[in-house]
């Protein structure tokens, strides 16, 4: 499979998968998005591959999405965006094999949703996770908005989602976010691990548990992504994302401020 912005490693039944644009330190591109979704969906008829880690390159997990290439971007626009992520998310959900998040670093708003839509969750000591979609002016995508309630209770989701708090990887173990946390220099050797001793299971009986899982709780994804694609949308097309991008890019703090009609 040649990939340009993933790297594809596989050996003894474990493929591992590295994130590949540490320049902007892994923010999810389109041309990510369509490689990952390609990935997985071959992944699914390749013998070869038996468990999945996702990681990534350089210091950083993902940065989320690729601001660079949001502007101008009106509600059908936006919408249509949305779905190249949804179908990367729907493909890893879908694969009925195990992925196994190995988060070298920071997780950020999209970065973050990708490494809830993987199966468990390895992070090292350093990592941070953020909820960075209201920094700019947006809702949370990629089906963080369905994963993360569930798995740390309404009232904290609320609280990650609407201050964009950053918290610790010990933390994020706490809350029930993550499964498990290493010293940095043992992650990908503590990914590897886990990974072959899935690789080493009964394929079929672990993927049936995943599918079977996944039908019982995530019965409702797909709507939700529906209905985040239509909000996203009108979010991309206000003055508040056009502010909160442009500091991103200007390194300040946003001026979000409410705008009336008169």
């Amino acid at each position: 499979m040649g990939y340009e912005t993933i790297t594809i490693d596989t050996s003894g039944g474990v493929c591992t998968v590295r994130l590949n644009r540490p320049e902007v330190r892994n923010a999810l591109g389109l041309e990510t998005r369509y490689e990952l979704r390609d990935f997985f969906t071959k992944a699914g008829e390749d013998e070869s591959i038996r468990c999945i880690i996702l990681t990534g390159n350089g210091p950083a997990f993902s940065a989320g999405g690729d601001l660079s290439q949001m502007e101008g971007l009106d509600p059908f626009k936006g919408r249509k965006r949305l779905q190249s992520g949804h179908a990367m998310i729907q493909s890893m959900i879908q694969l009925e094999k195990p992925i196994i998040a190995a988060v070298n670093g920071a997780a950020a708003g999209a970065g973050v949703s990708m490494a809830l839509a993987c199966d468990m969750i390895l992070s090292c000591s350093s990592a941070v996770y953020i909820q960075s979609f209201v920094k700019v002016g947006l809702i949370p995508d990629l089906g963080s908005i369905y994963f993360l309630p569930r798995l740390i209770g309404r009232h904290k989701a609320m609280e990650l989602m609407m201050t964009g708090e950053r918290i610790t990887a010990d933390e994020a173990h706490r809350l029930g976010l993550i499964n498990r946390v290493v010293n940095d220099e043992m992650l990908m050797e503590e990914a590897q691990k886990l990974a072959r001793r899935l690789a080493d299971g009964p394929a079929h009986s672990i993927g049936l548990t995943k599918k079977l899982i996944n039908r019982s709780i995530l019965a409702d994804l797909e709507h939700t992504l529906e209905e985040e694609g239509l909000a996203q949308g009108i979010c991309f097309h206000s003055d508040d994302f056009s502010e909160g991008r442009n500091a991103f890019f200007e390194k300040r703090k946003p001026n979000f401020r409410l705008r009336v009609e008169e």
